[in-house]
């Protein structure tokens, strides 16, 4: 990839998460439930290798990503769940699903990743403003991340500058029970992400003190027997970009 890349918008964003994964919308009626909420355990700094295998991620517990599209989805569907640490330098992901097949093909970053299996994050770091930051990655290892100006649903994505050095997010995959490739059976696959908070600058409550909340959310999505199947920490009825409705992660 190239060291530097020019601020540009795009459309890339506009796409994902459109009607193919949107969830049932709620009854007439009933009540919304309450937004989730995760504590993020502090840690000392880390080498991330895509399985999960620093001692600290024994410190806290596997969260769950819920299927969308309600039913009994959640009894059937694969495993799909996450993991948070943060240090002082930066917040680290991990990310974690059963799957039977690699559904990816781009072997480029800043691609629509969307389309084909991905994990995705969404960090929106202050409230008072409708700006976020939204990560995606592949299970061949490829990377989307991208800065969210999201004004009354209209919304496009902005690729960092100067996305090198301690701006430079560091990242792995780990596949299980098969090869890394595209259309390869496997049995299951594992992103872990280490994000400076320094990519972040200039948003605003960045780094995080102890007791900062950020809102946020994880999804997952997976694209096995041509259909697009998708999973959320915090239920959203539309698009993954409804950041009203995210959870929230507040630091120890």
């Amino acid at each position: 990839m190239k060291k530097r890349v020019s601020i540009c918008a795009s459309a890339l964003v506009a796409l994902a998460a459109g009607p193919l994964l949107s969830g049932r919308q709620a009854a007439p009626g009933a009540q919304a439930p309450a937004p989730p909420s995760m504590q993020v355990v502090h840690t000392d700094d880390f080498t991330v290798d895509g399985k999960g295998s620093a001692p600290a991620w024994a410190r806290t517990e596997w969260v769950a990503l819920t299927p969308r599209g309600g039913g009994g989805a959640a009894a059937t569907a694969p495993r799909s769940r996450v993991k948070l640490l943060h240090s002082p330098a930066g917040l680290y992901v991990l990310m974690d699903a059963d799957d039977g097949r690699i559904t990816a093909t781009m072997k480029e970053d800043f691609l629509h990743l969307w389309t084909e299996d991905v994990f995705e994050f969404f960090l929106w770091t202050d409230e008072r403003w409708p700006v976020y930051f939204e990560y995606e990655i592949s299970p061949l290892g490829f990377e989307l991340p991208i800065l969210i100006p999201n004004f009354g649903g209209q919304f496009l994505g902005w690729r960092p500058w100067d996305y090198d050095g301690p701006r430079k997010i560091r990242k792995a995959v780990s596949v299980r029970g098969g090869a890394a490739e595209p259309g390869a059976a496997i049995t299951g696959w594992t992103a872990e992400v280490f994000l400076p908070y320094d990519l972040l600058r200039p948003l605003q409550n960045v780094p995080p003190k102890p007791g900062t909340a950020w809102r946020a959310n994880f999804y997952r999505v997976d694209y096995d027997g041509g259909r697009g199947a998708s999973w959320a920490w915090a239920p959203v009825t539309g698009t993954f970009h409804d950041y009203e409705k995210f959870g929230t992660l507040v630091f120890q």
